[in-house]
This record gives structure tokens, C-alpha cells and sequence, in this order.
């Protein structure tokens, strides 16, 4: 049993479920579709709850741990965020930095999120992806591999990798877009077969042998780098795996922490950057070689008690960030040599998944909040915390919005662990004046605060699994 955020869960096989609250039976309404495999299920569109809320901009010394426990309490599915706007807003009269809307399907705790073109695919513990659109359930498909751990999107083609250590390659139907087809699962079991041949091609982890192109144990990441037609695998097995999108062969295997690797970040360049429970980041160098890539160990930047929990890259690949089960981001400038930046403060608890979208830095957290962060070169600024979740906040995804009086908007996905996902519009530059003053602590600093105590968060090497 971990202690998350305040909110107790419990792990059976492998997967964290809540220890309280009430069950609530949902009917996912599932149908075959066409004649498909045991693991190619289909979902029928489905009318699911869609909800919209009024301005949730919140002043930066507010936390969502405020109120009454009975309100706040993670497992209290009766928010005010849950009532249905009367009138839809439109797009010039959304006010910077709200909540716009929210995705509520009574399934599972939400655990991975991917956004394109204006299409939001979401994976939770209940083996469905769903897909959105418009803020209204589009369609969907099922794997009956279990919790979905991580999601990216190459073109038509969907990569979800999942708690039984596989990756599961989709396919959006030309014809009839609603429909994903799965085409493929990696490893491939033409790659298994022939790889079980060879005795040398077996590995030795905790104590069983297993074939090295396999993960022996939950995927935790997913990264693509389409430049070099390249997906880039981390799991709790210590190790990070590389293969190639055009026939989904495994190419390498990296053993690259003591512990499991919670973020793997494919870079334009040559670099890989993993972070891991044990603590550390650490830089990859990729070199293309005849029978694929070699990655070597080219440093450690960071190397620490607490875990590691998520890693985000912006574009162009200039600054890394890396967030902490203490509660802290730390950043690096890679035109500067990967010098070390400096930290962004705002969150009491652990931080569960960061995302860059243009100039802003989103961290969501266990302590159920969003912050937003603005970087201007080297400086960044608190420009607001999120709040409306009743859940640590597992992911998070960002697409561009339109511009409103010139100014640039962001549309935020975010997931949690109250089963839910969260729309919000965020302006780069809104609410800057108000916000600033009161936020000069959470500004980039260099001291280090204290991480938080195991009774609100476990932030120990043996609890870093995320």
C-alpha cells in the first residue's frame, strides 16, 4: 500500500487502485465492430459526460488543498466542476487561464494522454483509449493488455505502451476514421520466435531469464523521434529499448539505471536523456551503426535522493526540464552545454508529468494542481496555479489554440487520478501583472527545500515507480 498525495491506494498485480471510496459500475459500451482478434476490440461511440465549468483561474497562494476534507477529498466525485454550462462558451470569450471543459467516464484513473489535430486519445487502467473530439467522445478501442501507461501519435499510426511491458501499434482507418485497427505489438512474435533460438539472446532479470528485446516489466514511457524513424521504450525493468517505426524491430537495449526508469526524451539531435527512481538523469549519445544505433552513457546531470519522475524537451530541443518526487523542476540549457539553470518551485508534492508548449512549462502534480510556468531565456515565471482536480495529476497534453486579441492561447489536456480530464485555455501572457508579485518565490532559484515527508508523499528510491 502507497500513500499518494493523502489519497491511499494499494497495488494488486502491479496496478495502484483506490483502498477507499465507492465502486461505481460503468457500462463502456463495447461491440464488435468487424471480425478482429481478442485484442483489436472496437468501441462503439458512446455518449459520455462532457462538462464545462466557468474561469478556474486561481490566485497563486490558493491550493486545491484548501476546504473541507469531505470536499476535497480525491475520492468525492461531487465537484463543482462536474455542472454543465448552460451556454458553451465561445472562443473570444473564454477568459485566459480557465477551465473550458472536462472528460468524465467512470472507468479508471487516467494515466496517459496524446493531442493531434484536434483529436485527444486518453489511456487509463481500464484497458480503453478513448478518443475525443470537440470535447464529446468520438470513438474508441480496447487492448486487453492492461493499464495504459503512455501514449504517442506518428501520423495515422498510435503507439500505447502498457503494464504488461508491450507496445501496441494502431492504425486510424482511412475510410472511416472512428475506426483503429491494431497492427502490430512490439516485440513482434516473428521477432520472438527467431530471437529464442539463440541462447545468447537471453538475458538474466531478477533472477528469470528473458529474452532482451522484451521488457520483463511495466512500460513507463514512450518517446518518438520520427526524424530518425525511431520509438524509444523505458520501463520499470531498469532498462530503455530503441526500434525502428518501419518494420518494429528492436535494434537495442540499454541497461541504464539501478532502479526503474520513469522518462525517456528523444531529442532532434543526437541525445537521449532518461531519468529513473534512482534518482539520477542521465545523457545518452546515439550513433547510427550497421545493424542499427549504439547508445553510450555521455553524463550524469543530476543525481539525487528523491526520484526522478518525468522529463520534457521543448522545441527547438534547447531546455530540458526534469521533475522530482520532492516537488521541484530542474532545468538545463543544452545551448549551453547542458549547464544547469536553475529550479522552478510551486508544488507541495511530488511532480507526476511536465509538458512544454511554445514558452510555457506545465508541471502537474500529487498535490493536484497545475503550474504554469513562462520562460523568458534563462528566467521563468509562476504565471499561475490550476486547480479543479480531486486526484494527483498523472498527465498532461498541450496543443495550440487560437490566438485571442493577439494573444497566443494554449489548450491544456490534463488527466488525473479522479478519473477524469480537465480542458483548460492558457494565455502566455495573461493575468502576468496580478500574478508576479505574489509569485517571486516560485521564480527560478538555486537552494534546495526539503522533500516532502513519507506520510504525504513516498519520495524514497523503494516507492519512485510512476
Amino acid at each position: 500500500m502507497r500513500d499518494l498525495g493523502g489519497s491511499m491506494v494499494e497495488e494488486v498485480d502491479g496496478i495502484r487502485r483506490s483502498k477507499f471510496g465507492k465502486t461505481i459500475h460503468s457500462d463502456p459500451n463495447m461491440s464488435m465492430v468487424s471480425p478482429v482478434g481478442e485484442d483489436d476490440l472496437c468501441l462503439r461511440h458512446s455518449s459520455a459526460s462532457t462538462n464545462a465549468s466557468g474561469p478556474s483561474f486561481s490566485e497563486p497562494s490558493r491550493s486545491s488543498g484548501e476546504g473541507s476534507p469531505m470536499t476535497m477529498s480525491p475520492w468525492n466525485q461531487t465537484s463543482h466542476f462536474n455542472k454543465s454550462l448552460s451556454m458553451p462558451l465561445d472562443d473570444e470569450n473564454v477568459p485566459p487561464n480557465s477551465l473550458i471543459g472536462s472528460l468524465t467516464r467512470e472507468e479508471g484513473h487516467i494515466y496517459s494522454l496524446a493531442a493531434s489535430d484536434d483529436l485527444l486519445y486518453t489511456g487509463s487502467d481500464s484497458k480503453n483509449i478513448r478518443v475525443w473530439k470537440n470535447l464529446k467522445e468520438f470513438t474508441g478501442f480496447k487492448s486487453n493488455s492492461g493499464l495504459v501507461k503512455a501514449i504517442v501519435i506518428s501520423g495515422q499510426k498510435i503507439y500505447t505502451g502498457h503494464q504488461d511491458g508491450k507496445i501496441r501499434v494502431w492504425k486510424v482507418s482511412v475510410k472511416k476514421p472512428g475506426i483503429h485497427k491494431r497492427a502490430g505489438t512490439l516485440p513482434t512474435l516473428k521477432e520472438i520466435l527467431k530471437s529464442s533460438i539463440k541462447p545468447s539472446n537471453y538475458i538474466e532479470v531478477k533472477r528469470k531469464r528473458s529474452l532482451w528485446i522484451r521488457h520483463s516489466d511495466a512500460l513507463s514511457c514512450l518517446s518518438l523521434n520520427e526524424e530518425q524513424g525511431l520509438l524509444y521504450s523505458a520501463s520499470w525493468d531498469r532498462t530503455f529499448k530503441v526500434w525502428r517505426t518501419s518494420d518494429y524491430k528492436c535494434l537495442e537495449s540499454v541497461h541504464a539505471h539501478d532502479d526503474a526508469v520513469n522518462s525517456v526524451v528523444s531529442s532532434s539531435g543526437d541525445m537521449v536523456f532518461t531519468g529513473s527512481a534512482d534518482g539520477t538523469v542521465k545523457v545518452w549519445k546515439r550513433e547510427r551503426v550497421k545493424r542499427g544505433t549504439k547508445h553510450t552513457l555521455s553524463q550524469t546531470l543530476l543525481q539525487q535522493e528523491c526520484a526522478v519522475t518525468a522529463l520534457a524537451i521543448n522545441n527547438p530541443a534547447s531546455v530540458l526540464y526534469c521533475g522530482s518526487s520532492d516537488g521541484l523542476v530542474n532545468f538545463w540549457e543544452l545551448e549551453k552545454g547542458l549547464a544547469h539553470g536553475g529550479v522552478l518551485k510551486g508544488h507541495k508534492l511530488a511532480v507526476l508529468c511536465l509538458e512544454v508548449a511554445g514558452n510555457l512549462v506545465f508541471g502537474g502534480s500529487a498535490d493536484k494542481t497545475i503550474c504554469v510556468w513562462r520562460r523568458d531565456s534563462n528566467i521563468h515565471t509562476c504565471l499561475t496555479v490550476l486547480t479543479g482536480h480531486t486526484g494527483p495529476v498523472k498527465c498532461l497534453a498541450a496543443e495550440k489554440d487560437q490566438e485571442v486579441r493577439k494573444e497566443q492561447r494554449w489548450k491544456l489536456y490534463s488527466g488525473s487520478l479522479d478519473k477524469s480530464v480537465k480542458v483548460w485555455s492558457v494565455s502566455e501572457y495573461a493575468q502576468i501583472g496580478s500574478v508576479q508579485q505574489s509569485q517571486q518565490q516560485q521564480v527560478v532559484g538555486y537552494e534546495r527545500e526539503s522533500p516532502p515527508s513519507a506520510e504525504s508523499y513516498s519520495s524514497g528510491r523503494n516507492y519512485g515507480r510512476y
